[in-house]
């Protein structure tokens, strides 16, 4: 169960994990990482669950995942990027009752419960309908974004569009300089995931 967030905001979760893995060439979400048994699924749903609640995974059609404290929601349609998901992600959020929903990707090993509450914190203060990292490139999958705004990516995608980039440029923005990007560091080789298990949590 999350904890206590700050002001009290109902906060949920949503991983996205459905992604195809092309430059690893398999699945990551299901990589175990370095020195344990825990998968990067498993090692992500577990941090996010600290602060959110419910977590919602997105997983592709039949991709297989180990056991989850969290609900698992499968695409509708293979290979259509983190957009859709990030739509019925939002949307399986609000309806469990939570106003803003934390999105990450699931490929993110050095993830922590710090980097959540830094964005919580700003989307309490600015009341912005997304609050997202910078460090010289904006990170889409690892924000605070309204539950609410489920039905304007609804509308993006049938319009065809597809970029998170487009979404976001559609609503009420915020972005915190973060110098110090490793807690966003996310991995799409193997050896990028050969990290020192003393920098996980």
């Amino acid at each position: 169960m999350g904890e206590q967030v700050p002001g009290a905001m109902s906060l949920g979760g949503v991983v996205l994990a459905g992604g195809e893995s092309r430059r690893m060439g398999r699945d990551k979400a299901t990589l175990p990482l370095p020195g344990v048994t825990t998968t990067l699924v498993e090692h992500v749903v577990g941090v996010v669950g600290q602060r959110c609640e419910p977590v919602i995974v997105m997983a592709a059609p039949g991709q297989p995942l180990p056991p989850l404290q969290a609900t698992v929601l499968r695409d509708e349609v293979r290979g259509l990027g983190p957009l859709p998901a990030t739509g019925r992600g939002l949307r399986a959020a609000a309806a469990a009752g939570a106003r803003f929903a934390f999105v990450c990707a699931v490929d993110m090993p050095l993830l922590t419960v710090e980097l959540i509450d830094d964005l919580v914190r700003r989307a309490v203060q600015t009341n912005a309908e997304v609050v997202l990292p910078w460090d010289g490139r904006s990170h889409y999958l690892a924000a605070v974004y309204r539950t609410e705004l489920a039905d304007r990516v609804d509308a993006l995608v049938a319009a065809g569009e597809r970029k998170m980039s487009a979404f976001v440029d559609a609503c009420d923005a915020q972005r915190i300089v973060m110098p110090d990007s490793g807690s966003l560091s996310n991995v799409n080789t193997a050896a990028e995931l050969r990290i020192p298990a003393q920098q996980r949590r």
